[in-house]
C-alpha cells in the first residue's frame, strides 16, 4: 500500500514549487544584498548561503557544497523509504516528513545549480537579525516541529 502512504508527497511538491518560484523571483528581481522593507521586523534581503543552516561552514572553501548536496540526497532517499514504511494512522508524521523532503530537495536544487542556497527572508529586531532563510528552510522547520509534536503524542490515535 505504498501509494496511500505516499499520498502526502503533494506537500513536498508544493513546498518545492513555492521554494523554487520565490527563489527565482528574488534572483531575477533583486540585486545580491538588496533589501526591501516589508514590515517593521521583516524584509526581503537577497543573499547566497554556501553553508548549511545559519551559514554553518559557509567559509569552508567549497567542499561543503558537495558534502551538503550528498547529505540532502541521502536524507531525501531515507525520508521516502521512511514514508513508505509508515502505518496508515501515522498521518502527522507523513505530513512532517513530506515537508522536510520538499525543503531538502529545494535546497539541494540550489546547491547543485549554483553552489549556494538562495536565502531572502530576513526577520529582525532593531540591529539583531535572525539568519536569512527561504521557503525550503521554512518547510524543513515546520516539518521538524511537527515531528517533535508527533513524538510527544500529538496526532496519534487515542487508545480505545
Amino acid at each position: 500500500m505504498a501509494g496511500t502512504k505516499l499520498k502526502w508527497l503533494w506537500l513536498s511538491f508544493i513546498a518545492l514549487v513555492l521554494d523554487q518560484l520565490t527563489k527565482w523571483a528574488v534572483k531575477t528581481g533583486m540585486q545580491l544584498y538588496e533589501s526591501i522593507d516589508i514590515l517593521p521586523f521583516f524584509k526581503l534581503t537577497y543573499v547566497h548561503n554556501t553553508g548549511a543552516a545559519f551559514s554553518f561552514l559557509s567559509e569552508a572553501g567549497g567542499w561543503q557544497r558537495w558534502f551538503f548536496a550528498a547529505m540532502a540526497f541521502v536524507v531525501s532517499g531515507v525520508i521516502v523509504v521512511w514514508i513508505m514504511r509508515l502505518k496508515e494512522h501515522e498521518t502527522l508524521l507523513a505530513i512532517a516528513l513530506s515537508l522536510v523532503l520538499g525543503g531538502a530537495i529545494g535546497n539541494l536544487i540550489d546547491r547543485l545549480a549554483y553552489g549556494y542556497v538562495i536565502d531572502f527572508l530576513d526577520v529582525y529586531y532593531q540591529a539583531w537579525h535572525w539568519p536569512a532563510f527561504n521557503i525550503a528552510d521554512s518547510a524543513i522547520t515546520v516539518g521538524v516541529m511537527l515531528m517533535l509534536a508527533e513524538s510527544f503524542g500529538f496526532g496519534k490515535p487515542k487508545p480505545e
